[in-house]
């Protein structure tokens, strides 16, 4: 479906050279708009604190204060597994881009790999105090892991080694993010800082400052030049890497900003969770909101985006999943291929 969508998409730009890029961006922000509540599952008997969906949007995991990690099918959201062996609180969990394998942290100081049955398939040691996100590299052979000992990690999936130690916060690093060509990563902490990493020389390239509180989510945009990061100072900012500073903040929130995620196909919106008990989408163009998702009675702790972009997962301290459909899309999408 991914694929279909991305390639009716390439050929549209290769058939009309002057295809009108805002028609296709205004398109896509138009079905964010149209976003609704599709589904709400209790997904634990302690807070959620993680979510992400597999690369082919049939799976979505979920992680709890409970140190258990459950899987779902979508889009019934039906259990179909549940993955049990931290001994902590999990902190977070993330599907590898390319198998349906994923991945969770702990409290426990480790990250574990699963697959989708729920078997355990390796254990990443070597963390000195408690893990906070993981991510996986585009390519899926190495896992991140950000933790409290003011490290990151980088790991082969394949043999559990850690290839990299990642040291440059001077507090916890709490979020990871990759870079979609696969050469960058980027860190965030309570240091108020993010950090953008060369993969290749391991070397800090870029500190990023302006927020003045804990930085808890990062996310580079599929464009490849913009990065977002959301902090407990109630914002959110945008930075290009071409210039090397921030380029915008998004103001008016309420509350901590818990993760921010850009749709991952285009990177047309972003979207952000927040302890204010909602999630909002914002137009990538000019950062303006498009919609709030409003519907959780605590605190939003993680959010995913599927890869066609259509369905937002989040999770909350309210214990439920809550999955949020672009209904109208199916029917543009069959007049724009006519």
């Amino acid at each position: 479906m991914r694929a279909a969508s991305r390639l009716s998409r390439a050929r549209r730009k290769r058939d009309d050279p002057d295809e009108d890029l805002d028609a296709e961006i205004d398109w896509v922000l138009k079905g964010a708009g149209s976003l609704v509540l599709d589904c709400s599952e209790i997904g634990d008997d302690r807070p959620l604190s993680g979510c992400s969906f597999s690369h082919d949007g049939k799976l979505l995991a979920t992680c709890a204060l409970s140190g258990v990690a459950k899987i779902w099918s979508m889009p019934q959201v039906n259990k179909v597994s549940a993955l049990k062996g931290h001994t902590e609180r999990a902190t977070d969990v993330a599907f590898s881009p390319v198998l349906n394998h994923l991945a969770t942290a702990s409290a426990d100081c480790t990250a574990r790999l699963w697959n989708a049955e729920g078997s355990l398939l390796k254990t990443f040691e070597g963390h000195l105090d408690r893990l906070a996100r993981i991510a996986f590299h585009p390519s899926g052979k190495y896992l991140a892991t950000a933790s409290f000992d003011k490290t990151w990690r980088l790991w082969d999936v394949e043999t559990g080694e850690e290839l990299l130690l990642q040291e440059g916060h001077s507090r916890s690093v709490y979020g990871i993010s990759f870079h979609q060509d696969g050469s960058l990563a980027a860190s965030c902490g309570l240091d108020a800082l993010a950090r953008v990493w060369d993969l290749r020389s391991g070397r800090s390239i870029l500190a990023l400052e302006g927020h003045v509180k804990p930085v808890l989510g990062v996310s580079f945009s599929p464009n490849g030049y913009h990065l977002a990061t959301g902090a407990e100072d109630n914002a959110c900012r945008i930075w290009d890497l071409r210039k090397k500073k921030s380029l915008y903040v998004i103001p008016a929130l309420s509350n901590l900003i818990s993760q921010v995620k850009f749709e991952p196909q285009e990177g047309y919106f972003l979207v952000t969770a927040s302890y204010d008990m909602t999630a909002k989408v914002w137009s990538a163009r000019d950062f303006k909101p498009i919609k709030t998702l409003s519907g959780h009675e605590a605190k939003v702790t993680s959010l995913d985006i599927t890869e066609d972009g259509r369905c937002i997962g989040t999770v909350s301290h309210d214990r439920t999943i809550k999955l949020w459909s672009a209904a109208e899309m199916d029917k543009d999408k069959a007049m724009d291929i006519d």
